[in-house]
């Protein structure tokens, strides 16, 4: 019994570790991308290079970005309440219910609230304001790690790189289509991964003692797989826009081709990595939140 409590003690400092880590990264974002003229060159190079090859993928980034609604989100939250239910899980029905809605809607309250000075970098879309963090990636990663605390343990996996994938995409997809910077779907995504830390302490509080955490269903490869995937493509992303940072005297419109899909380029790696990095988390310790019952 004590050894239990020691670790369920451990983890829930590491998920305390987990949510301020991504919450400070967050406001790291957000001062960088937002408040520094680099920042908002940075992400505007690769907004702006979003053109390049964009006919050849509007139809499936229209599709993805057509997809999500409220009326999708609500279906998707009640399919992902209904699995843990029929699990007999009722408090992680409840708590993967509250990460979707808790995420979302503070998504919505911080892109309302949170300010965007004009450094006059992107005229064009000065009028529109702060568009951080981005709603859709926002819809896309809650449901997506929702869906790694519900699955059992035999899906847990392929619903990991799945819903991963699914959130990379939409990420990249609102980049694609000019709707959100790439800053805005990084942002979304640590702010997913902050209430997902905050759902797994919810989950450990409510955690029966009838509770047996089985090492047979921990996923650490696979968590290192991904994990890894993700910090290559950070690397990749922060080779990228470090090479950018030396023509940053350059205003955006006169950049030529090359330096433009760069930062497009990179921009999407770093969305891609950070999902996959904030995934490999939720994977690696989900079956400490959700593990078997004895009887």
């Amino acid at each position: 019994m004590r050894v239990r409590e020691t670790a369920r003690g451990w983890t829930a400092v590491w998920l305390v570790v987990l949510a301020l880590a991504q919450t400070a990264a967050f406001l790291l974002v957000w001062r960088f991308a937002v408040h520094t003229e680099l920042g908002q060159w940075l992400d505007t190079v690769a907004l702006t290079g979003n053109r390049i090859g964009q006919d050849r993928i509007d139809g499936p980034v229209n599709r993805i970005l057509n997809a999500m609604s409220v009326v999708s989100l609500l279906a998707v939250t009640a399919m992902i309440g209904f699995i843990a239910l029929i699990r007999g899980r009722k408090a992680l029905a409840v708590t993967a219910t509250l990460l979707i809605a808790g995420a979302n809607v503070s998504t919505q309250l911080l892109k309302r609230y949170l300010d965007r000075p004009d450094f006059g970098i992107d005229p064009e879309r000065a009028a529109a304001g702060n568009s951080l963090p981005s709603g859709h990636t926002a819809v896309a990663a809650s449901v997506a790690i929702a869906l790694i605390l519900v699955l059992p343990p035999k899906l847990r996996v392929a619903g990991a790189f799945l819903g991963a994938g699914y959130a990379a995409a939409a990420g990249v997809a609102t980049l694609s289509a000019g709707w959100h910077r790439p800053s805005d779907a990084v942002a979304a995504f640590l702010v997913v991964g902050a209430w997902a830390a905050a759902a797994g302490l919810v989950l450990l509080f409510f955690q029966r003692d009838q509770a047996v955490v089985s090492p047979a269903d921990a996923h650490r490869v696979a968590a290192a797989v991904l994990g890894l995937a993700g910090a290559v493509a950070l690397v990749v992303s922060a080779l990228a826009l470090s090479w950018l940072v030396d023509r940053s005297t350059v205003p955006v419109e006169e950049l030529a081709r090359r330096p433009l899909f760069i930062g497009y380029a990179g921009s999407a790696a770093g969305i891609a990595g950070t999902i996959a990095v904030v995934a490999a988390l939720v994977l690696a310790v989900v079956h400490r939140l959700v593990p078997r019952w004895k009887g």
